[in-house]
C-alpha cells in the first residue's frame, strides 16, 4: 500500500489533465474536481457534460473536456451546505495506482486546491501521512 502526503500531484488522462494538485481529504467521501461551468448535453441517448475548469490555482487558463454523467448526488460541503452535483467516473493515475474513480463536479474557484481526493478513491489503495507532502513526486 502506498503512502500519500496531505497533498499530491495526480493525472486524469481520460480528461487530458496531465497534472492536477490534489488535497488528500479523508473527511470527504467522494473526490471532487473543480468545474466553473458545466453544460449538459445528450449523445446517443446518454447524458453527457461539457466541463470547463481552471486546472491550476491562481491561473485563468481554461481546460475543457467532455464526460458521460455517471450519477447525480446531494453532497454536503465542509460548510454544511447541500449541493446537487454531477458525478463522473474517470481514470486516476497516482503513484502506482492507475484506475477508475468517481468524481463530483463543483466550483472550487475560491479553494486552494482544484481537486480533493476523497476516501472512496483511497480505500484499500493508500495510507495517508498528514505530516508529509508530495510523497509520490511533484
Amino acid at each position: 500500500m502506498q503512502t500519500l502526503g496531505w497533498r499530491e500531484w495526480g493525472k486524469l488522462p481520460e480528461l487530458a489533465i496531465d497534472a492536477i494538485n490534489m488535497k488528500v481529504d479523508s473527511g470527504a467521501k467522494t473526490s471532487c474536481l473543480h468545474a466553473f461551468a458545466i453544460e449538459p448535453f445528450s449523445l446517443d441517448g446518454e447524458n453527457w457534460l461539457k466541463v470547463w475548469i481552471h486546472p491550476e490555482q491562481d491561473s485563468d487558463r481554461e481546460h475543457v473536456f467532455e464526460a458521460r454523467v455517471f450519477d447525480q448526488r446531494e453532497v454536503t460541503d465542509s460548510g454544511g451546505h447541500i449541493e446537487l452535483r454531477y458525478v463522473i467516473q474517470t481514470r486516476l493515475q497516482l503513484g502506482d495506482f492507475d484506475g477508475p474513480i468517481q468524481v463530483t463536479l463543483s466550483n472550487r474557484d475560491t479553494m486552494k486546491f482544484r481537486m480533493l481526493l476523497g476516501r472512496e478513491a483511497m480505500r484499500g489503495r493508500f495510507c495517508v501521512d498528514p505530516a508529509a507532502s508530495y510523497l509520490l513526486g511533484e
